[in-house]
């Protein structure tokens, strides 16, 4: 795992976490006194339960996305939080339906802030995007099931806040209603409140911005740098729009033979790859005694970090990373190695068709480059590998309180609205059943 990983893939392995979650709690539930099934589908239900954990962590190793300790700190967590929500899950939901506003309130703060706090990935990853559309669901789940067990629609049996349904009172006509209905719903929300959004975010945030009040992410945008959000904007890797749909469809009916992807796969897979290439060949010099590699300031490639040797500066974001770069040897700074350019680059988010013009560089060290090679082609090379990648969207900082809004109103819908509108529509078993 090189040193560069922790700017594409996090500590511990949220997918180790999220599956050996699921994992544990389906375990738990199995045993559980009033699980009471045959033995066969007991141990079936069991072994598919450890085999997708397993599976899920074990390729996250397998195809390098995590190293040893973070898959065994991301399965440990999802083994602890799986046993605090079978242990604690009364007491939670006994404090949530308690009557007082106050407990909803702050289980949104507290997603906010996790939000707000989130790690920004190097790349265009669409793990951020994913995260903030969960957790505005959550907002949306827990104050929403709180106002509807309050609201005399709901059932107070087996827990406040229950669902009136029962399969053999409704039928399988009114059930299936009652789906579409539902995505109906969910979709017209979405396609109205998005695109409003959208337009009425940007100038509050140019306002907020002038009032120092804003609060910037790396590699958003910010609303004084754009006039307006594009109407159909593809941020969205969990529902798609009504106009995606048809698009959507014939995927499903004439499915394309997946392609096999080869080489780097995004700009900081390119950028570490060289990162890569650049240290063998400083090794392999330096192993046939032709050169003696220059430190770097933390007592170089013994004491550094991975694949990368640490920049000679702190370099930030946008243009700052330029007049960083073109810093002059006469400042003291350390000659860079090409391996430090490039982390530079990936550590800010910067996406480049030609990383190699970096060897014009005045701190470049030019002795970091392999004797007898054609710097030509190598720069041909590397050119070309960068235009094979896909080039990253553009981020808008409205994105994040638009897609918090607009899923918290999903999750909201799917748990108060939509089971009212049933009961409304006729597609409910009535007041009288509760």
């Amino acid at each position: 795992m090189s040193g560069s990983a922790a700017l594409e893939y996090g500590f511990p392995s949220t997918h180790s976490t999220n599956a050996v979650s699921v994992a544990v709690y389906c375990v738990l539930i199995l045993y559980s006194p009033e699980t009471a099934i045959h033995p066969t589908t007991h141990l079936i239900l069991e072994l598919l339960s450890y085999g997708y954990a397993s599976s899920i962590v074990i390729g996250r190793l397998y195809c390098g996305m995590h190293g040893f300790f973070d898959v065994i700190v991301g399965s440990l967590l999802g083994a602890l939080l799986a046993l605090v929500q079978w242990t604690c899950a009364d007491t939670l939901d006994g404090y949530l339906y308690s009557g007082d506003r106050t407990a909803p309130l702050m289980i949104a703060l507290v997603v906010i802030a996790l939000v707000r706090v989130h790690p920004e990935p190097a790349d265009d990853c669409p793990c951020f995007d994913d995260s903030v559309a969960f957790a505005g669901v959550m907002i949306g789940v827990e104050l929403g099931h709180w106002h509807y067990a309050f609201s005399g629609w709901a059932w107070d049996y087996p827990v406040l806040g229950t669902v009136p349904f029962r399969l053999a009172d409704i039928g399988w006509t009114r059930s299936v209603l009652r789906i579409a209905l539902g995505v109906v719903t969910i979709f017209a929300w979405r396609e109205v409140m998005k695109p409003t959004l959208l337009r009425v975010l940007p100038p509050v945030f140019r306002v907020l911005e002038n009032l120092g009040l804003n609060l910037p992410r790396r590699f958003f945008v910010q609303a004084s740098e754009y006039k307006k959000v594009p109407a159909h904007l593809k941020d969205d890797n969990v529902i798609p729009s009504v106009s995606e749909l048809p698009s959507l469809i014939t995927s499903i009916r004439h499915p394309r033979k997946r392609a096999v992807s080869i080489g780097p796969q995004s700009a900081a897979d390119a950028y570490e790859t060289l990162a890569y290439r650049d240290k063998r060949r400083r090794e392999s010099i330096t192993s046939m005694g032709a050169l003696t590699p220059t430190r770097a300031p933390n007592g170089g490639q013994d004491g550094g970090s991975g694949y990368f040797s640490p920049p000679a500066s702190p370099v930030g974001s946008g243009p700052c990373a330029a007049s960083t770069m073109s810093q002059a040897p006469s400042s003291g700074k350390p000659p860079l190695l090409k391996a430090g350019i490039y982390e530079q680059k990936m550590g800010n988010g910067d996406f480049s068709t030609s990383p190699t013009g970096s060897t014009n560089h005045p701190n470049f060290d030019m002795s970091s480059m392999t004797d007898g090679v054609n710097d030509h082609e190598e720069e041909r090379e590397e050119r070309e590998m960068f235009l094979r990648l896909e080039k990253p969207r553009v981020r808008y900082d409205v994105e994040v309180v638009t897609k918090l809004i607009v899923y918290s109103g999903i999750g909201w819908i799917a748990v108060e609205v939509n089971p009212i509108l049933f009961e409304i529509f006729g597609l409910g078993m009535g007041r009288q059943f509760a």
